[in-house]
């Protein structure tokens, strides 16, 4: 019987939904992607108010398991990180959860964690977090909203400097340009992310996802519906070059990749 990867636990009018991989730095492989699927399924369906996503030990997540989720999203497309869920917790391939979740970040939080940060409601970051969008670096580019939301939702020069670099920054940096909404001391920040989540199931159901529903309209729906169509198209044949080839290889083999732009 396979041993789960992800925590979910109801707390009141709370979901909690915790990525339980920590000696993969919580890497996502395609059995996380899932199981965190299926847990904002459950968000969906059952009379909770509120999710709070969070990633267990000290880091949040070192990003995807590339050597076992590119093979898929190759053959699949990026609709993978979507998995077999209903409701899509990146809010790119599928619909996203009705509801609001609030996301605890820590440690190191790359690539996706950016993507998933961008897509939750409100985030709440530990001093110590480490955010890194590396796709370039691999040879490939982000296709979990990175390149839709961080232009409309950061701004473009914020976003064009970190995402076109792939160098790290820090919580003040990610607070001052808008990607988390309060800092607080490693440690607090899963505790803080509830008691906020609480104040928001605190409110009326309808008016919450009514709110977040229309401001969703008005934020996102008809940029990021071509903008996931053209990734769908595009990220194919970057995925199949001979520099996504080297930037797995590297990432494997732990050294610097050498780029060809072929």
């Amino acid at each position: 019987m396979t041993t789960s990867l992800v925590t979910v636990e109801r707390d009141g009018d709370l979901l909690l939904i915790g990525v339980d991989r920590a000696a993969k730095r919580n890497a996502w492989n395609l059995q996380v992607i899932d199981e965190v699927g299926a847990a904002y399924d459950e968000l969906a369906r059952s009379d909770a108010r509120c999710g709070v996503l969070f990633g267990h030990g000290d880091h949040f997540s070192a990003g995807l398991d590339l050597a076992e989720v590119l093979p898929a999203v190759e053959k699949g497309g990026p609709a993978v990180l979507s998995g077999s869920s209903e409701h899509d917790p990146f809010g790119m391939y599928g619909p996203p959860v009705p509801k609001p979740v609030v996301m605890a970040v820590q440690g190191v939080a790359f690539t996706l964690s950016i993507e998933l940060a961008l897509a939750c409601d409100i985030v709440v970051a530990a001093d110590d977090v480490r955010f890194r969008q590396l796709e370039v670096g691999r040879g490939i580019l982000p296709f979990g909203g990175a390149t839709v939301r961080a232009p409309q939702q950061l701004g473009w020069g914020n976003a064009m400097r970190w995402i076109l670099t792939g160098e790290e920054l820090g919580a003040a940096e990610a607070h001052r340009i808008g990607l988390v909404q309060e800092v607080v001391p490693a440690g607090q920040q899963l505790q803080r992310a509830v008691e906020i989540a609480r104040l928001v199931a605190a409110q009326a159901p309808l008016g919450v996802q009514g709110t977040l529903a229309n401001a969703r309209i008005a934020e996102r729906a008809a940029a990021q519906a071509a903008a996931a169509a053209h990734l769908q198209e595009l990220l194919p044949s970057v995925i199949a070059s001979d520099d996504a080839a080297e930037g797995v290889a590297s990432f494997v083999e732990r050294r610097e990749a050498r780029f060809t732009g072929r």
